[in-house]
């Protein structure tokens, strides 16, 4: 499976989030033990209160170019693996990643 699909909203994807990582940053793309595959993303800030969670919200909408209210947390908000949903033109959202993480 992998990390990211399209939607009819946007495009979804599928996040192992690092707090307290040191610096804010996506990392790739990883396999889990299951088979499904991840973005590996870090954030300098600490899981409390929502903190990590707004910061991957802030992180993702610089890293495409939108808002931070076309980003949104839909599963996994206390947990390390998330799902995100960034709303707006799927299919660009998605060639930015493929050729940002896939590139051979």
């Amino acid at each position: 499976m992998a990390a990211w699909s399209v939607t009819p909203d946007g495009l979804a994807i599928a996040i192992r989030l690092t707090p307290r990582g040191g610096r804010d940053s996506l990392d790739g793309v990883e396999m889990l033990a299951d088979g499904r595959q991840v973005l590996k993303a870090r954030v300098r800030a600490a899981p409390t209160e929502g903190e990590a969670n707004a910061a991957l919200v802030a992180l993702l909408a610089k890293e495409f170019g939108v808002s931070r209210s076309q980003v949104s947390l839909t599963a996994g908000a206390s947990a390390r693996l998330k799902r995100i949903i960034v709303q707006g033109d799927a299919a660009a959202l998605a060639a930015q990643l493929q050729s940002r993480f896939c590139a051979i």
